[in-house]
């Protein structure tokens, strides 16, 4: 079982904010992503100079305590023999002593992994640690004499601060005494770098996060706005729409009182003239059989003319209200009908052409062309003073076409801009309710031949019905 899901109708000034907020959302969501991977790009490359620039200050801090170590005690180990332990134990005193700050001091480890000298962490003296590692791996002690064995320089790596015991990143400086087979050298630790880092980070994600309150606040003001002019706009197109609905619901009206009047012209002026000359036939045709007058049956066959002309009169006028060839013959045959008694009606000259549909109209295009039809030929009638009309009636894939043309005295196109009477009003409007589109050419100053032209898109050709005859089909387009 199929489910009919509830059809969403917007209203023109809907649509149009609709159209105005999708776009503007889009771009300046578009923008805010811009903005803050921009931003966020320069501020990652001013953060990592910054980050470069003070990790280089602790290298060359670094470089400077241990230079000025070394220039302390240089004139013990340049004049001491390779196996002097006494200078070597000397040289130990001052650098255990050598401790600066909360957590700084130095270190030596020989070629061979023991720890020499580490005054803040004794129990590691006297070690082998060539295997130390740290928690991500790297072998601390190792890369240090390796360091200290090219000669000098930095190692960044985890080592447990002495005051908490637990790893922080440390960078050290490494420099060699080879003669004694030393790695001396000393580290700092880098937490503050790492913590003001971090902090720049943080301080560059807050300005980000304001950043997108002040775009998202602009937006939703441009929305509100937005919003704001679409249901000024709606309310007024609703005043406009309102206006316009009462015009035509007076036009309409008015249309309605017109036809009633033309209605009750044709019955005064037509069947009841013709009624009244049936009741005087049968009149004199009784009393001349009260009289006993053999003569009764002239008037008899008056009255009976008579009524037969009240007849076809009614039928024209019940065509002319709603003609039964459109109902069971189709568009075709009443325009041909229509056509043919125009041109009994006024002597005009006039070519009906039509050609086979391959798909049928549908009941409300074949009423307004109709309709279309007989208001052409009207004002054709009343007012082109035309000697020859052409009638063409044709589909092709866009839709289908009626073309009424004539050689007549033609409309001035300002006349046919303003809408000049209420006929080319109800052609205009007949067409637009079914899509399509009407066009009213003409010379350009109202010369000889007026063209009216309406087609009906392809939505109101219906496929043809199974098991129809071709003629018959042809002739219900």
């Amino acid at each position: 079982m199929n489910a009919s899901l509830p059809t969403l109708r917007l209203s023109y000034a809907q649509k149009l904010s609709l159209v105005a907020a999708v776009p503007l959302i889009l771009a300046v969501a578009a923008i805010a992503v811009l903005v803050a991977v921009q931003s966020r790009a320069l501020a990652e490359r001013e953060i990592q100079t910054l980050e470069a620039q003070l990790i280089e200050a602790k290298k060359r801090e670094l470089r400077n305590y241990v230079t000025q170590a070394r220039n302390g005690f240089y004139f013990i180990y340049g004049s001491a023999a390779p196996n002097d332990q006494a200078a070597k134990d000397q040289v130990s005193q001052i650098l255990s002593a050598m401790i600066y700050g909360d957590e700084g001091f130095f270190f030596v480890y020989d070629y061979d992994g023991t720890a020499l000298v580490n005054p803040r962490q004794t129990d590691m003296i006297n070690r082998d640690l060539t295997g130390l590692k740290d928690s991500r791996g790297t072998p601390v002690v190792s890369s240090l004499i390796e360091i200290a064995r090219q000669g000098d320089g930095y190692l960044t790596h985890l080592w447990p601060k002495p005051s908490t015991g637990q790893e922080a990143e440390m960078i050290t400086y490494v420099t060699s005494f080879p003669s004694w087979r030393w790695a001396v050298g000393t580290g700092v630790f880098i937490d503050d770098v790492l913590t003001s880092v971090a902090e720049a980070r943080a301080d560059v994600e807050r300005r980000v996060q304001r950043t997108f309150y002040y775009i998202s606040a602009i937006t939703l003001a441009a929305l509100l706005l937005v919003f704001a002019s679409g249901m000024a706009l709606n309310f007024r197109e609703r005043r406009l729409a309102d206006a316009k609905l009462k015009r035509l619901t007076q036009r309409v009206f008015d249309a309605q009182e017109e036809e009633r009047g033309r209605v009750a012209r044709e019955l005064h002026d037509g069947i009841s003239q013709i009624l009244v000359g049936v009741r005087y036939a049968l009149d004199s045709a009784r009393r001349r059989v009260d009289k006993g007058a053999g003569d009764a049956a002239t008037p008899l066959n008056q009255g009976i003319e008579h009524l037969g002309t009240a007849i076809s009169e009614v039928r024209r006028i019940s065509r002319d209200l709603r003609p039964g060839a459109l109902d069971d013959l189709g568009l075709g045959p009443a325009l041909k009908t229509l056509v043919g008694d125009f041109a009994s009606r006024t002597g005009t000259e006039i070519e009906f052409n039509t050609v086979v549909f391959r798909n049928r109209l549908d009941p409300d295009a074949k009423i307004a062309l109709y309709r279309i039809a007989q208001e052409a030929l009207t004002n054709i009638e009343r007012h082109a003073g035309a000697t020859k009309v052409s009638v063409d009636l044709r589909g092709h894939k866009r839709g289908a076409t009626l073309r009424i043309s004539d050689d007549g005295v033609g409309i001035d196109r300002a006349q046919s801009r303003r809408a000049a009477g209420i006929g080319l009003r109800n052609m205009q409007e007949r067409v637009e309710q079914l899509d399509g589109q009407l066009r009213i050419l003409s010379s350009p100053n109202g010369g000889p031949g007026t063209v009216i032209e309406a087609t009906v898109p392809l939505t109101h050709l219906l496929p043809p019905e199974e098991n129809i005859p071709p003629t018959q089909e042809h002739a219900r387009a």
